[in-house]
């Protein structure tokens, strides 16, 4: 039935929705981690900074948990692979992630310096590390991952966690953490003033410079890359079953969406064009906010990139190619993809004009006087 096709195709589009909602929203509070030990260089300096994302991090977490949840229920083998294959890398993405509430919530109770300091810096892997982990993560998905189903579709995972960190990937990490620190920079570009906005202003403009050649040099070497094509499926209406097909490793099939659909070329270009604009934006005054759209454009159009590569690929294997997972044979069921569609319809568009209202509640810099007024309250 072409409704399934349909939602099939709908739940890839949301996937790489998620994936940038995630970036998006809890992107640039990864990113001023990061900048937070080089943006602030007083104790109220560094308040400033953390108060800039203070009320707002944990609802844009949210979108972190959300995208396990859709995977979890529109892509079930997805889920088990990405979940159990990488499940030490998960764990140290965890392990990062829980500073930042402990860092949050312990930094401001008491006033000495050490124990200050200890927590900034707490805070500042709890933005790298998880920045790191997706990018090497979307590095691994660009190469193949080592796991295979059996005639039961019982999976066999072959990779180490070291075996995660090839060079391509650490590439795409650093590709990732470049891409979230001009994201950080551009936010503390809007919500800061003064000496700290300068910084901001200064860093934002040389991850993006930054971003935009790593970005380029990362096309070209994935460009030269084996990558996997498609050479028979049981239709885009069969059954969920990963080893109805027969995939092969091509060089440089990585590039053959882009030929066989020229359109899909403007993702990349707006990847690198978006990054020099957040660049230019960032140093010209009253237009930080258009700056900080822009540098969510780029990272929308980074992500599209390495899903409009892959396509129809959600994860190929490079240890059986036969077990590769596709749009077509890794989905939930037509019945539980219509229902999932339905939820979002009804609730996405309230969680998205909720989120607009609290950021219009919240908009405008935080200075050192806000805090001062509010030391009960104030990270």
């Amino acid at each position: 039935m072409a409704e399934y096709e349909i939602l099939r195709l709908l739940w890839w589009a949301l996937l790489g929705v998620l994936l940038i909602g995630i970036a998006v929203m809890d992107g640039f509070d990864l990113g001023t981690a990061i900048l937070l030990p080089w943006i602030g260089r007083t104790d109220m300096e560094r308040r400033i900074v953390i108060n800039t994302v203070g009320p707002v991090w944990e609802g844009n977490q949210v979108w972190f948990i959300l995208g396990g949840g859709a995977i979890f229920a529109a892509w079930p083998p997805l889920y088990a692979v990405a979940f159990s294959g990488f499940y030490l890398a998960m764990l140290l993405l965890l392990c990062a992630m829980i500073l930042r509430p402990v860092g949050f919530k312990f930094r401001s109770k008491l006033p000495n310096t050490g124990w200050r300091s200890t927590w900034d810096w707490a805070l500042f892997v709890g933005g790298l590390v998880p920045s790191l982990v997706f990018g090497v993560a979307f590095g691994n998905v660009l190469q193949g991952v080592p796991f295979q189903f059996d005639d039961t579709l019982r999976m066999t995972y072959a990779g180490t966690v070291f075996g995660l960190f090839s060079p391509f990937a650490l590439l795409c990490g650093v590709v990732s953490v470049t891409m979230l620190t001009m994201h950080g920079a551009a936010w503390l570009a809007c919500k800061t003033e003064g000496a700290p906005r300068q910084r901001a202003q200064n860093a934002g403009t040389l991850a993006a410079i930054l971003l935009a050649v790593l970005f380029v040099a990362g096309g070209l070497w994935a460009s030269r890359l084996d990558f996997y094509a498609l050479q028979s499926f049981g239709g885009v209406n069969g059954p969920s079953n990963p080893l109805a097909k027969h995939v092969v490793l091509q060089s440089g099939a990585l590039m053959n969406n882009y030929e066989a659909v020229p359109w899909f070329r403007l993702a990349p270009a707006l990847g690198v064009a978006g990054a020099l604009l957040t660049a230019l934006l960032l140093r010209t005054r009253r237009l930080r906010v258009l700056a900080f759209l822009f540098s969510g454009l780029t990272i929308a159009s980074i992500i599209a990139t390495a899903g409009l590569s892959m396509f129809p690929f959600l994860m190929p294997s490079s240890l059986a190619p036969d077990s590769s997972l596709i749009v077509w044979d890794a989905s939930s069921s037509a019945t539980t993809l219509l229902i999932m569609t339905v939820a979002t319809v009804v609730l996405l568009p309230i969680v998205l004009i909720y989120t607009a209202w609290v950021y219009r509640v919240l908009r405008g810099p935080v200075n050192a006087a806000q805090i001062e007024a509010d030391l009960h309250t104030s990270y």
